[in-house]
Parts: structure tokens; C-alpha cells; sequence
């Protein structure tokens, strides 16, 4: 039996969840208890008369919502001890019965799976490290540049669309301002600071976001200014998300391209990424610096 006090430190530990960070962790969980007890995923799921793919699904937290009657067959496949089991069911609990902001009726019709995975992301993540090469990271865009983004993206559809895609852009900047808040780390190119997005009023506003949000100690940008020449993330922007020391989750990246979103967890992948991160930091100017040429830049324009 699970004594009062760690019941209890569940019980808030899960009430403080999101639907996202249970996922990822009850998946973590399971592929590295499989693992110990020497399982292959196909030795499992030809016990449990499962296809392969549903394995996969829960060990690496892309189902939508987890059955707790799932994951009672893997704790006994297992032979997983009572607390243990207590608490991957608890998690498997909070998929069913809890739903991201995200998920209400205004915001899902305009969801793929990409972007719902990298919502999922930003709000279980504790550091998020972006770069950046053609426009300012959605998480700093003001809501006037969020708008053109979307009219040149989607011109096709209606105005209340659009609408509904600027407020969901600016409702993920909550995450900015949560407790404690996400630690986002910024690189760009200088192309994005010079790029008119909406004219030169617009972008000034922008530009003058992006200082006023750097002040903020939770958030650093730093600029990659055209003279320091060829670097190795020339061939596009991404993001890598890490999570909170205390869980099993390991760093993931995701990428985002015209037609679709990438989310990417091989270790030697997510190392490549944020090898990269790192070279532009160090090419980079530090931020005061950075700051400089993003108000060099609002002077131009």
C-alpha cells in the first residue's frame, strides 16, 4: 500500500500535470521498464495480443489518451511493483480525464498533429531552446505580426480563422509567464530582424517586443549578425525542448516546415540539434550586444 504522505505528493504531483507530460513521462517509463526486465516490444505485444504499433504509441507518448486497463496489462506483463503500478495508472488517469487549453472546441479545428504535439511540448517543457532564420519565434510574435504571418500562410481562409489562429499564437506565450516559467532561449539571424513583415511600422513594434520580452530573466536572444558567415544550421530553424531534471523524460526536437511538423527523440539526433544550438551561441554576440543590433535595426527601419 502506497503510505498517506507519498499518496498525498502523487495526488499534487498530478493535479499540477499536463495531459502532454504524463504521456511523455508514463511512456518514458515503460520503455525503460521493458527494457530491465529484458522484454523485446515484440515479445510483449504477442503476450497481450497487441499490434506492434500501440506498443510504440505508449512508449513514446504520441497517443491522443491513454487506457488505464492498458497499462494494468503491462504492469502485470512486468510483474511492476504496487507503487510503481499506482503511479503509471495515474498517469494514464490524467490523459483521459484532463484536456490542454488547446483542445476546446474554438482551437482544435485548427490543429494538426504537428502543431498539437509542439503545444504539448512548449507546455510541459521547463527550457526551450529555438533558432530561428527567416521570421521572430512564435513565442515573442506580437499579435499585428502573428496576423500576417497567418494572411500570407493561409490566405484561403476566412477572417474568423484567422482570427482564432492569432489568439491561439498569443495564448502560447502563457507559457512564458506560468510557475515557474518556461526558459526560452533565443538565436537568430539578422535576416529576421531586417525582414519587413507588415512594413516598417509593424516591424518596429516587433523589434521593440523583442527587447522589452529580454529583459525578462527567463528569456535570452542573441543575434547571429550577417558578417560572421557560414554556419552549420544554415539549412533551417529548429527547436529543442528539455524537461524538469526530477522526470524520466529525455531532450526532444522538433522541426517545422510549410507542409508539416517533425518531432525527433533518437539520442544521436537530439544531440546533433543541440550541438548546432550551442555553435550559435558561441557565434553569436552575447544578448546586451544582440540588443544592440536589434535597436541598430528598429533605427533603419
Amino acid at each position: 500500500m502506497l503510505s498517506p504522505e507519498r499518496n498525498a505528493q502523487m495526488m499534487t504531483d498530478m493535479q499540477a500535470a499536463t495531459p502532454t507530460m504524463c504521456r511523455l513521462q508514463l511512456g518514458s517509463e515503460l520503455r525503460q521498464i521493458r527494457l530491465k526486465a529484458g522484454l523485446t516490444s515484440t515479445q510483449v505485444v504477442r503476450k497481450l495480443l497487441w499490434s506492434p504499433s500501440k506498443l510504440t504509441r505508449l512508449e513514446t507518448g504520441d497517443n491522443a489518451a491513454v487506457e488505464p486497463s492498458d497499462i494494468m496489462a503491462l504492469c502485470q506483463v512486468y510483474g511492476i511493483e504496487e507503487e510503481t503500478a499506482e503511479r503509471l495508472k495515474e498517469y494514464a488517469a490524467v490523459t483521459k480525464t484532463k484536456r490542454e487549453w488547446w483542445q476546446s472546441t474554438t482551437f482544435r479545428p485548427l490543429l494538426g498533429p504537428g502543431a498539437r504535439a509542439i503545444l504539448g511540448l512548449e507546455s510541459s517543457a521547463s527550457v526551450v531552446h529555438t533558432y530561428q532564420s527567416d521570421y521572430v519565434p512564435g513565442l515573442l510574435q506580437i499579435a499585428d505580426y502573428v496576423r500576417v504571418i497567418h494572411q500570407h500562410a493561409h490566405g484561403g481562409h476566412p477572417d474568423e480563422d484567422i482570427d482564432r489562429m492569432v489568439e491561439l499564437r498569443i495564448r502560447r506565450q502563457d507559457a512564458l509567464r506560468r510557475e515557474p516559467p518556461l526558459k526560452y532561449v533565443v538565436v537568430v539571424s539578422e535576416a529576421v530582424l531586417l525582414r519587413q513583415v507588415g512594413g516598417p511600422a509593424l516591424m518596429r513594434a516587433q523589434l521593440a517586443h523583442i527587447i522589452e520580452a529580454a529583459s525578462e530573466p527567463n528569456i535570452k536572444v542573441q543575434v547571429v549578425p550577417f558578417k560572421a558567415g557560414v554556419h552549420r544550421s544554415m539549412n533551417g530553424a529548429f527547436t529543442t525542448f528539455r524537461f524538469r531534471e526530477d522526470t524520466a523524460l529525455k531532450p526532444i526536437v522538433h522541426l517545422e516546415h510549410l507542409a508539416d511538423h517533425w518531432v525527433m527523440r533518437r539520442e544521436a539526433d537530439v544531440a546533433l540539434y543541440e550541438d548546432a544550438f550551442n555553435d550559435l551561441q558561441t557565434l553569436a554576440p552575447g544578448p546586451q550586444e544582440s540588443l544592440s543590433l536589434i535597436e541598430k535595426a528598429m533605427k533603419e527601419l
